[in-house]
């Protein structure tokens, strides 16, 4: 046992109740609630049994989410006429899209498969229709139906030839669902909204794939799956998928390292259990509440655990440490509730005052993962408070025998001691250096960090390592993108569709969206028009009226209203970010002024997934992050407030700001800008990482009580709870860090960057925080000092 240890002992055995009493008002006494649990075990231990059956019937309420609209789902006016867009034109949310590429796609047995494809397709359940180069219409003949532009059988030799060019020079399907160099073709399948919104889905996803397959087979064709459905599915399946990896993954890791340390079962289930019951309960707790999970819900397993592990660490080493100074159990107990409780539970506050501070975004998807984070905060904090003394007094048996074996053993703990001791010794020797070299540090990383720009694009919602996403970029790169941008036109009362002033305003809304750069792929009302005076020379509405009703209704409807009092013209924007999209919205809304104005009548908006995101996406980054940064500050007076002391809240400032910019620096180093994903991840690790430095002060202001001076005071408070702070800190990386195994983009930001996050917090914790609270305190005293020189004058000569 080391010096320190016996200090550590001697202190927490000679505990008067008037110390304790004051040390409890640091968080009001929330922690004695974990005596309950030593007062009525049996009651406890039954409360406990029955809440987690309970929370296992709602882990069976959990459903996911997985619009890809969820993160910019807000009250909003522009949000709320996308969701009417949607209503009245379904089509885009619910079209798979057939991707087949090959150079052998216009060869006579490569279209004779994919028209057995397209023929196929259309009696698959749910798949309501198909639009596809079959779709192409030949110019009608003295008044007949338009011919199919494929005859079939194909013919043959010559009459091939012809054939091609006339696909390949045709104006409905090139550069539309046929690209310029005729080796991409475009499949249109629309499904039934009840598959697309039910359990359905994956059936018929799969028969599609399986129908592909099967057709194409023989061709040197590559076919890919892409559209909303598909990547709500692979999204869907990515989360369900994630849920398990992290469940076993980071809940491993952290009994890992607790039997590492321990070196006894009995410990790593105490350790390890309560954070355990705590990821079942809370998320029990959420399934019984209808939470969703979605790209964000679905970390808070990890989430859960790091919140409730770090506490759970730090209690259990305070009971250890205590059984081996030679107190029963009970007592060993009882005094880690009352010594290290009140920090755990401003641990706890802290953290749930990162997620409140989410509910102020304008994305329901993020205060709605703040509102769980914030359940499951306050349910790990009562989990862990209440557990963790009723699992000690079950497993810890022989306490005398423990005490006695314990002692020769603990070269992993006294290793971390004996590091601790050497970082603290260094520190307090020139606080005013070091923490001068901390504000300069701190402050050059924040230059880079303010200087981040915020970033989004689509494809980081979806699994990148499915077909989805392959298969837009193909789309992107060969028919100009694969994600819409909409033009409503709603008319006056009384309008009609084919009045001639409504014909005008979707003419020249066609024209002026399909010669903005960035946008191609234009389909509205005005393309059969044009086709129709085109080949046949008829420019009378009734004809425009006949071919309208003649088209199948899964077609109509994607580009007039139901109710024909509304139409969209839309086009087809690439998945580039947001910032490079934004000009291109803008200039699309901007061309349609003169227009608005020429027809005061019609109400033109631009509106479309695409658009929400790009003008929505960096203002909501912008207030996350002004948010975060307001946060600092807080959460700083907070801690000061809760210790009664200024000096403890400044001394917070730097070591809580330095993981965001640091973390914000490697962003930048690494060439990514600021996401949804790593500003959530930011405003969630500054909280989890502060409960290093509230256990350390908490510590500090129990060694500064016994009369020490205070350099001693820094050193021993580092000696004693050190080692826990790093093991826990490591924990919490390791438990974060597995989300980097998912599919999805965004989650594995979130991953990668919180476990960053979280070990410079411990940096900061150990080089910056220590002589930080030094330098502050004695500069406190000296004003102290000062203070009392100045009431009484100068003393006589």
């Amino acid at each position: 046992m080391t010096d320190q240890g016996q200090k550590e002992h001697a202190a927490d055995l000679n505990l008067t109740s008037s110390s304790v009493g004051k040390r409890a008002g640091l968080a009001l006494g929330v922690e004695r609630t974990g005596l309950i649990s030593l007062r009525y075990p049996l009651f406890i231990a039954l409360a406990a049994l029955a809440l987690v059956v309970a929370a296992g019937f709602g882990l069976t309420r959990l459903k996911v989410d997985d619009s890809l609209s969820q993160l910019f789902r807000s009250n909003t006016p522009e949000f709320r006429q996308y969701e009417e867009v949607t209503r009245k034109f379904p089509s885009s949310e619910y079209d798979v899209l057939a991707v087949i590429e090959g150079p052998s796609l216009l060869e006579r047995d490569s279209l004779d498969k994919l028209r057995n494809f397209v023929t196929d397709v259309q009696l698959i359940d749910g798949v309501q229709g198909v639009i596809s180069l079959y779709s192409a219409r030949q110019p009608p003949e003295n008044g007949d139906t338009p011919a199919p532009l494929f005859p079939d059988p194909l013919p043959e030799g010559a009459a091939y030839d012809a054939l091609v060019k006339r696909v390949m020079s045709n104006e409905i399907i090139r550069g539309k669902i046929l690209s310029e160099d005729g080796q991409l073709t475009l499949v249109v399948l629309a499904l039934d909204p009840k598959i697309v919104g039910g359990k359905g889905l994956d059936a018929a996803v799969g028969e599609i794939r399986k129908t592909l397959a099967e057709d194409l087979d023989g061709t040197a064709l590559k076919a890919e799956l892409s559209g909303v459905p598909v990547m709500q599915l692979e999204i869907r399946t990515a989360v369900e998928r994630d849920r398990l990896v992290y469940n076993a993954t980071g809940f491993i890791a952290g009994c890992l390292i607790a039997i590492l340390f321990f070196r006894r079962l009995s410990f790593m289930v105490i350790a390890a259990g309560p954070p355990l019951l705590a990821i079942i309960l809370a998320l029990g707790t959420l399934g019984w509440l209808d939470f969703r999970l979605n790209m964000f819900l679905n970390v808070m397993t990890p989430l859960i655990m790091v919140i409730s592990f770090s506490d759970s660490m730090q209690l259990t080493f305070a009971t250890r440490d205590r059984i081996l100074a030679g107190q029963s159990k009970r007592e060993a107990l009882r005094n880690a509730i009352l010594i290290v409780g009140p920090a755990c539970v401003l641990t706890h506050a802290t953290a749930a005052l990162s997620f409140i501070a989410l509910l102020f975004s304008d994305s329901e998807l993020i205060r709605t993962f703040g509102e769980a984070g914030l359940i499951a905060t306050l349910i790990a904090l009562f989990t862990v408070l209440l557990l963790l003394p009723l699992l000690g007094m079950l497993l810890l048996r022989d306490e005398t025998k423990l005490a006695a074996t314990g002692r020769g053993g603990d070269l992993g703990v006294e290793a971390l001691r004996a590091f601790c001791f050497w970082i603290a010794a260094r520190m307090v020797r020139h606080p005013g250096l070091y923490s001068l070299v901390g504000l300069i540090v701190v402050a050059a990383l924040g230059v880079v960090f303010g200087n981040l720009e915020p970033r989004y694009r689509l494809a980081d919602q979806v699994p990148d390592k499915e077909q989805a996403v392959s298969a837009s970029g193909r789309l992107d790169a060969k028919l100009t993108g694969a994600n819409p941008i909409d033009v409503l036109i709603e008319f006056p009362q009384g309008a009609s569709l084919f009045a001639p002033e409504t014909l005008a305003v979707i003419a020249k809304t066609h024209s002026l969206l399909e010669h903005q750069k960035g946008v191609g792929n234009v389909w509205s009302l005005e393309t059969l028009r044009r086709w129709l005076q085109d080949k046949m020379g008829a420019s009378d509405v009734g004809t425009l009226q006949k071919y309208v009703d003649l088209l199948p209704e899964h077609l109509t409807q994607r580009f007039i209203d139901a109710k024909r009092d509304a139409v969209v013209v839309s086009g087809r924007v690439p998945d580039a970010d947001a910032s490079k999209l934004l000009p291109v919205v803008d200039a699309v809304d901007q061309s349609l002024q003169n227009l608005r104005a020429a027809y005061p009548g019609y109400t033109i908006s631009v509106t479309g997934l695409s658009a929400i995101a790009a003008r929505n996406s960096a203002s909501m980054i912008d207030k996350l992050t002004r948010g975060l940064t307001i946060e600092f500050f807080f959460v700083a007076a907070f801690i000061g407030l809760a210790f009664r002391s200024v000096v403890v809240g400044l001394a917070c400032v730097l070591p809580g700001i330095f993981p965001v910019v640091a973390s914000g620096a490697l962003l930048a180093v690494t060439g990514q800008g600021l996401q949804f994903a790593s500003v959530v991840a930011l405003t969630v690790s500054f909280g989890l990482g502060l409960s290093a430095t509230i256990h350390f002060l908490n510590r500090l202001r129990i060694e500064g009580d016994s009369g020490e001076n205070y350099a001693l005071a820094v050193e021993q408070a580092t000696v004693l709870v050190g080692p826990a702070l790093i093991l826990t800190s490591i924990v919490l990386a390791c438990g974060l860090a597995v989300t980097v195994f998912s599919d999805l983009p965004s989650l594995r930001l979130f991953g990668w960057l919180s476990a960053f996050a979280m070990m410079a917090a411990l940096t900061a914790d150990l080089l910056i925080l220590r002589p930080t609270a030094m330098f502050l305190h004695g500069a406190a005293e000296r004003l102290a000092v000062w203070r009392r020189s100045e009431k009484t004058g100068p003393s006589p000569r």
